[in-house]
């Protein structure tokens, strides 16, 4: 169907007919020069019925034009059919680590050696590519806290960003308080039963305004769940300069109020030393039961301005055209153009 957004434009239309009415018409009273065949001179002739003709023309295309500019300033929209939203699922936030310690290379992935950050966006690339009819919203964190993408049913935006994402973009440390902050902000508009935050670091809290257990006790307020998935190989053997040595690589992981985060919002904490209980572990998360949501309607919308004005644009060159002035300037220029053959004449 075809909605006028603003039908008020409309009121304009009589206002030609309105200025034709009131104000006082050109006459020319003062006779420059007396002819006194004039009544036999202004037969209407050939000449004058096309002059005539061509002033119908005119006038015809002035309407049109002045019509077409007020219906398009009216703002005629196309309104789709309704299209409804899908009814079940969550609202999912994912909030992921990308401080300077998400570099460390002790994850192995298709065969090759690579980076804890590279591992992340593998699993969880694939994980919202299956959480179909879930509202998905992205929060990266480091020494800030910030939304990469809002709460959308568009999981392939949101995979991309993530994927697109550099390494210590957001700072070199951890602020998983903020993280925490910002995904209940985020979610507090939203269905109360439906509030889901799965957060996955490799550290501990050592940034930010707020910290992690004061903020898992205002998301237990608010109803938000949270799963948190403490990311990072237990053994990594390092050269030496005479041997080889084993480190430990998440040595500064905070488990303990990792742990307390989740049991105090009633989620879950899970470890994982490797990609492929990262993906055991979102494979899980996965399998969570949907939950019953309002239903949602969206109507497309397509905006159908341009159409009338460019008619009246087409209408406007036309009664150029026409004009006296236009046909005598086109054809002093078709006279002055030289012949190419001008020459061989002479």
């Amino acid at each position: 169907m075809i909605e006028i957004l603003w039908p008020w434009a409309f009121s304009v239309l009589p206002l030609p007919l309105l200025m034709y009415i009131l104000l006082p018409r050109f006459e020319q009273r003062d006779t420059a020069l007396y002819v006194p065949f004039y009544r036999s001179a202004t037969s209407f002739d050939a000449q004058q019925l096309a002059t005539a003709r061509r002033n119908l023309w005119q006038r015809f295309l002035l309407i049109l034009c002045w019509l077409a500019l007020v219906v398009a300033a009216a703002q005629p929209q196309f309104i789709g059919d309704p299209v409804e939203l899908p009814t079940t699922g969550r609202d999912l936030m994912l909030a992921v680590d990308i401080s300077g310690s998400m570099g460390t290379e002790d994850m192995v992935l298709n065969g090759q050696k690579t980076t804890r950050l590279e591992v992340v966006k593998d699993v969880i690339g694939d994980f919202v590519e299956r959480r179909e009819g879930d509202r998905l919203g992205l929060i990266l964190f480091g020494s800030l806290a910030y939304l990469q993408t809002p709460l959308t049913f568009d999981r392939n935006t949101v995979r991309t960003l993530l994927l697109e994402t550099p390494l210590g973009v957001a700072g070199g440390k951890t602020a998983i308080g903020d993280a925490i902050g910002l995904a209940v902000k985020r979610l507090h508009d939203r269905p109360a039963d439906s509030r889901i935050l799965i957060l996955l670091t490799d550290g501990q809290n050592n940034a930010g305004e707020v910290t992690p257990i004061k903020a898992a006790q205002i998301a237990a307020q608010e109803g938000v769940k949270i799963y948190t998935i403490g990311f990072g190989a237990d053994e990594l053997t390092v050269p030496g300069l005479l041997f080889n040595r084993t480190i430990n690589p998440s040595s500064e992981l905070d488990s303990k109020t990792l742990t307390e985060i989740a049991e105090t919002t009633g989620g879950i904490y899970q470890r994982a030393r490797d990609s492929r209980e990262l993906v055991q572990i979102y494979e899980q998360l996965d399998r969570l039961e949907p939950i019953e949501q309002d239903v949602e309607v969206y109507r497309p919308v397509k905006s159908l301005y341009f159409w009338p004005l460019g008619l009246a644009l087409i209408c406007s060159f036309l009664i150029a055209l026409l004009h006296p002035q236009t046909r005598i300037w086109v054809a002093q220029q078709l006279a002055s153009k030289p012949r190419p053959n001008a020459e061989l004449d002479s």
